[in-house]
């Protein structure tokens, strides 16, 4: 659930639920989408929340992917485990765990000041949580395990647990004894133990930690705090810490409402944060956009990739051939071989029903449109992108062409071959192959500078959901007409328009039909390669300051509407039900390159 659907459809309708169903009603979703075949490969394609090698932290003898981690407060019930290891969490704390349930109806959420309040600690008790954390078959991220309860019951759930465990969490209590702290560390079989504290009780703690048997500290939330001054008191403990020299790497809890809070509390010296109840409010991209601001810096050292001018020519001869078809298709439409395919000239297909040529322009023309569109889209993510290492980048040029070159075996359905469009094709794959080849080292994970939720951050959101929609729009639109084009080749609209049924036009010509056909599934192909890639941009490519991505988007789309629509104006097809789908899309193209502009092009507001 990335923030450009979170934001604008799921958070005004969840909120408005009793909090822990409308927590559970999530989760649970979230957990079914990555427990199915292909879910975890859905939740990366929608929010590619993979992180950086750079990024990778070792603490307390583990590898941490990042430094940013979720408090176990938000998924109490573990009814989202699974699901959380693929939103960019470098690890997870889980529980509290105590031995007997506790029940969490007393969870308030304030939602005008984005606020929640935990009355006591929830947990889903010892039984089930065994039986929960065994059922999870894969461990992506490390686990922080948070007991709970008397040393007598934490020593025996650290016998139950320890497995599930790479780190041990425990809340500091002024009567445990050191004695009780060193016999926990000798049933952890060399695993490290955390201690919890709160900020107001800390000063108690500082002169007994050298004595404590401890490897962490990890600094907890106050829930009567507002975020910001969680944030100050979290700076103002591990200042406090830092001034007695303690040697212990420190973990805080909440306090992080937007990237630039986290960056804060690691410059002070925090060795991992996590994330509590603003998590709920900013978003599921919150650890996403905290790992692409630290990434910044890492990716400015990063060779260019010279490979990338191969894709370039592969799309600058895709925009190319674009341009010639729109020449013809505005010309003569009927080329040469096309004649000696029907055995009969422009001239008594015009004699017959001069709506038929206009027709078969009307398809070339769109398709001459969708091919420069998606060539200039090729381009930009080649200088752009691909040059500067980013793999997401490559991915999308990859999927996008691979899709493209497999269209020509829609000929299959609609039994003509184009010889020109197989020379076309055998012209693309070396420029392609060389580029797949000589780009590989492109794995450069994004980067941002987006540090607060601002005002054009939240414009944003509703733009990248305009272009997520238009995406997928394009892309089903290319498949329908694909299958279309290789089957039935007629909609009732286009029969409406030549005022003649395909068996009357299949009696003039038995090979006229073949050919539209032709024309048509090459524009589904060409539309869906086209689709896929605005789609992949809109869901991979979206971060503050990026002004290529909005001319790439605004430019790459121009051609294609303007064949689209345009050119049925001209030929006198405009049914207002054929045209739905291109006005449609045109829409969301519009509110898209309107709300991601300031966002895109400007960066953050002076005012927040």
């Amino acid at each position: 659930m990335p923030d450009w659907s979170y934001h604008t459809i799921f958070k005004p309708i969840l909120h408005r639920l009793p909090p822990v169903f409308g927590r559970e009603f999530i989760h649970r979703g979230m957990n079914t989408i990555s427990s199915i075949p292909f879910g975890e490969k859905v939740i990366e394609f929608l929010g590619h929340m993979e992180t950086s090698p750079a990024l990778k932290k070792e603490l307390f003898g583990i590898s941490f992917p990042s430094a940013v981690g979720l408090s176990g407060k938000i998924d109490p019930c573990l009814t989202g485990t699974k699901a959380f290891q693929h939103l960019g969490f470098g690890f997870l704390e889980i529980g509290p765990i105590t031995k007997e349930t506790i029940n969490g109806k007393d969870l308030r959420l304030d939602r005008r000041n984005e606020q929640i309040t935990f009355i006591k600690s929830e947990s889903i008790g010892l039984i089930e949580a065994e039986q929960k954390l065994s059922s999870l078959k894969e461990r992506k991220v490390p686990l922080l395990l948070r007991l709970e309860g008397t040393m007598a019951e934490i020593y025996s759930l650290t016998e139950s647990f320890l497995a599930y465990a790479d780190v041990v969490v425990i809340k500091y209590k002024p009567d445990y004894e050191f004695q009780d702290i060193k016999t926990l560390k000798s049933l952890l079989n060399n695993k490290s133990l955390i201690l919890t504290i709160s900020n107001k009780d800390l000063q108690h703690l500082l002169q007994q930690i050298p004595r404590l048997e401890i490897d962490g500290i990890m600094l907890e939330e106050d829930f009567h705090k507002e975020s910001s001054q969680q944030l100050q008191s979290h700076i103002q403990s591990i200042r406090q810490l830092n001034a007695v020299e303690v040697d212990l790497p420190i973990l805080t809890v909440g306090g992080i409402k937007e990237p630039q809070d986290a960056i804060e509390l690691f410059t002070e010296g925090a060795s991992l944060v996590l994330l509590n109840f603003e998590y709920v409010f900013s978003g599921p991209g919150l650890p996403k956009r905290i790992n692409e601001v630290i990434s910044q810096t890492s990716n400015k050292m990063v060779t260019k990739i010279e490979g990338w001018i191969w894709y370039y020519l592969f799309g600058f001869c895709i925009l190319l051939a674009g341009l010639l078809t729109l020449i013809f298709s505005m010309t003569k439409v009927i080329l040469p071989y096309d004649e000696l395919f029907l055995q009969m000239v422009r001239g008594e297909i015009i004699e017959f029903n001069s709506l038929i040529l206009n027709f078969m322009a009307h398809d070339r023309m769109t398709l001459a449109g969708t091919m420069v569109s998606g060539g200039f889209i090729y381009m930009q993510l080649s200088k752009h992108g691909i040059r500067n290492g980013f793999h997401w980048a490559r991915k999308a040029v990859n999927v996008g062409a691979i899709i493209g070159f497999l269209g020509i075996f829609l000929f299959i359905g609609y039994g003509y071959f184009d010889w020109l469009h197989g020379l076309f094709w055998l012209i693309l794959l070396p420029l392609f192959i060389k580029g797949f080849l000589q780009t590989k080292p492109a794995s450069l994970t994004p980067s941002s500078i987006n540090l607060t939720n601002h005002t054009y951050w939240r414009w944003s959101l509703i733009g990248q959901l305009s272009f997520v929609i238009l995406g997928f729009s394009l892309t089903i639109g290319g498949i329908v007409i694909s299958i279309i084009g290789a089957t039935t080749v007629f909609v009732p609209t286009d029969i409406t328009y030549l005022c003649m049924t395909a068996d009357d036009l299949h009696l003039f010509n038995s090979r006229l039909i073949p050919v539209i056909a032709h024309d048509r599934a090459g524009f589904g192909s060409a539309l869906l390669s086209v689709g896929l890639l605005v789609l992949m941009i809109a869901l991979w490519g979206i971060r503050e300051g990026e002004r290529w991505i909005w001319w790439t988007l605004f430019i790459g789309a121009i051609p294609a509407f303007l064949s689209g629509i345009i050119t049925h104006y001209v030929i006198g097809y405009t049914d207002f039900i054929h045209l739905l789908p291109a006005y449609l899309a045109f829409f969301f193209y519009v509110i898209g390159i309107i709300f991601l502009a300031p966002f895109l092009l400007k960066g953050q507001p002076s005012k927040r």
